[in-house]
């Protein structure tokens, strides 16, 4: 028995628990006497409708599940953002639903709800993905109104992407099937095609109360905006369903008949589970951050066969390159070793910092990837560069650079796994989300921030100190410690995954179990879209 290997497996185990309460209660969206009102209206809910639409629930992939994680407290909370955000497939075909949570302040969008929205459509873009669309907003959150309106990366962005999408050739079906209103009436109508449902949806730029207050007209929603005014009269939309699963049904019609496309070829066979048991990743994997571990352990649980194929083996060890499958597909993994290694010179290097030597192989790496048209798999446990007067010296700085533009110009996939640490520049370096992976999820163990908590909390303290004792005030141990206490517990609960996947910094909190199924859903999505930039390094520092 292995006491180290059992302490962990507890410490992972509990982290998932967490993360299982933690989705099962944001799943609820706004509560169940919200959902029991939508089902009295003769509505489905957000995530109803779509586990009716796709083929299979469990063959899916939810995108930002806790975005709005303790955000807008003062205006009731927003789970989810308001919007629910899968893939899966609909009739054979993958595709990306976007559902308004009408359960949460009548599907409003909070500034987060426009992010989420904006990411979506993203993904799509990115993959050439179909799109659909599940309406049921009451539009803008008017007290929010500033941080949602009129910016670049606003609500107006919704549009602009639906019009290029639809010159890019990218199927965008939408169904109302609630209120869509002011602004967000041109979202299904910048669709390719537009459904709604009769009696419970309506499309108006202006209410049926404001219209009364700025022409002083009287009329019903139903016949200002219904489904008979815009199926009959104004030529809105273009299919009219008696109810929410009709409207489905035409859906799942609509997109068996779209024809296939022209794919990207990244190469697949025949996949297979890991040779050993993926179960151990919770043992392997320490419960404390700065623990070391042999990452390439972790790398043989996910990857088909437990086969793997070093590349510059016994080169720049800190960080581990190789090819392998996952689920069929072919992958570059570039991956942090958490271990202390020793180099042929004898020097020792520490586990999650990247040095100059595993700065050059990960670029070299990259670039062989691009060469061969092969998809790159990150898996981040960093915790940053190399400092010092030796790596200065060495140029650290010239070789981080050269990974960074690596990273930047790859023209394949590129997907990021966060397993442990993901600090500062090493969270650049290794495809984080400023460096557009098409996917970038967190395990519950995962820690994002710009450096630890213990170094941070530490440098802070001594700042707050130092500014109290410019003052004249008197700092003793007892008040140092308080002062570091406090400020670790404000930089714990920043670096925690939650805070990040509510911000939309990853796509999601995983069990490591689903691994494999992220990275195979997210190739399978790049493989819509041929690769059409020729891979160019620009001017790199020697």
């Amino acid at each position: 028995m292995d006491l180290n290997f059992n302490q962990n497996e507890d410490h992972n185990k509990l982290l998932l628990s967490q993360l299982r309460h933690k989705f099962a209660k944001v799943k609820l969206g706004g509560g169940e006497k919200r959902i029991k009102k939508l089902h009295a209206e003769g509505k489905m809910t957000a995530r109803e409708r779509i586990d009716y639409l796709v083929d299979d629930p469990n063959k899916c992939i939810e995108i930002g599940a806790f975005v709005g994680d303790g955000m807008y407290t003062e205006h009731g909370g927003c789970p989810s953002g308001g919007v629910i955000i899968k893939i899966g497939y609909i009739q054979g075909k993958q595709c990306i639903i976007v559902a308004n949570d009408a359960t949460v302040k009548a599907g409003a969008w909070f500034p987060i709800t426009g992010k989420k929205n904006l990411r979506a459509q993203e993904i799509a873009m990115e993959n050439r993905l179909p799109i659909v669309y599940l309406v049921d907003s009451a539009g803008v959150y008017l007290p929010l109104q500033d941080e949602i309106f009129p910016d670049k990366e606003h609500f107006g962005r919704i549009f602009r992407n639906n019009a290029q999408m639809s010159s890019m050739g990218i199927t965008q079906i939408a169904a109302v099937m609630g209120s869509c209103v002011a602004g967000g009436a041109y979202l299904p109508i910048m669709s390719d095609e537009a459904l709604i449902v009769d009696k419970t949806g309506s499309i108006f730029l202006a209410g049926s109360y404001l219209v009364k207050a700025a022409i002083g007209e009287s009329i019903d929603n139903e016949t200002l905006g219904g489904a008979t005014t815009h199926c009959e009269i104004s030529g809105v939309t273009d299919y009219k369903a008696k109810d929410d699963k009709d409207a489905l049904d035409k859906i799942k019609n609509i997109v068996s008949k779209i024809g296939a496309f022209e794919k990207a070829g990244f190469n697949r066979i025949k996949g297979e589970k890991p040779a050993l048991d993926e179960k151990e990743i919770y043992g392997i994997l320490p419960k404390a951050r700065n623990e070391q571990y042999d990452m390439l352990e972790i790398i043989k649980r996910l990857v088909d066969n437990s086969e793997f194929e070093p590349y510059k083996d016994g080169y720049g060890q800190t960080i581990i390159t190789g090819y392998a499958r996952i689920d069929g597909w072919a992958v570059g993994i570039v991956a942090n070793q958490r271990k202390v290694v020793k180099t042929k010179k004898g020097e020792m290097q520490f586990g999650g910092v990247i040095y100059s030597d595993s700065a050059d192989k990960a670029t070299r790496f990259i670039a062989n990837c691009n060469q061969k048209k092969i998809p790159l798999v990150f898996i981040q446990d960093v915790t940053g560069f190399m400092v010092g007067s030796k790596s200065e010296h060495g140029g650290i700085i010239k070789d981080g650079a050269k990974m960074v533009n690596a990273v930047s110009n790859s023209v394949v996939p590129k997907f990021t796994v966060i397993v442990g640490n993901s600090y500062g520049a090493g969270n650049y370096a290794m495809c984080g989300k400023a460096y557009d992976p098409r996917l970038i999820f967190a395990w519950p163990s995962a820690e994002l921030a710009v450096m630890g908590g213990t170094q941070a909390a530490k440098v802070l303290a001594q700042i707050e100190a130092s500014s109290l004792k410019a003052k004249g005030e008197v700092v003793d141990e007892a008040k140092e410690a308080e002062l570091f206490a406090k400020i670790k517990e404000k930089y714990d609960e920043q670096v925690s995954p939650y805070y990040a996947a509510s911000r939309l910094w990853t796509d999601a909190i995983i069990d490591p179990l689903d691994t494999r199924t992220w990275i195979s859903m997210g190739i399978e999505a790049a493989n819509h879209a041929p690769i059409e930039k020729k891979f160019n390094l620009g001017v790199i520092q020697t």
